[in-house]
């Protein structure tokens, strides 16, 4: 992977709306590669901090923790974001 691509996973795992399976979609990393990946590129602090976050009722990393009412994983504003596969569609 580029660091491009990392920087971007690392953003997207960060980013409480979007599931393991956008993830998974646009970079064929499942949820323990992701986690496997955060923790080799984070400091041992901040891994923990996200795993944290993630286990929390406030992430919506799981789709089966999100509400009925969101269908998708893609933004309106997708298309401005770069080195995203989805807006490339």
């Amino acid at each position: 992977m580029t660091p491009e691509e990392i920087d971007r996973i690392i953003e997207m795992a960060w980013e409480d709306r979007t599931p393991f399976e956008a993830i998974d979609f646009q970079f064929g990393l499942n949820e323990q590669a992701v986690i496997a990946l955060m923790r080799q590129q984070l400091h041992p602090k901040n891994f923990k901090r996200w795993r944290q976050r993630v286990n929390s009722g406030v992430s919506q990393k799981h789709l089966h923790k999100r509400p009925t009412g969101i269908l998708r994983f893609k933004s309106n504003l997708q298309r401005q974001i770069t080195l995203n596969k989805i807006s490339k569609r």
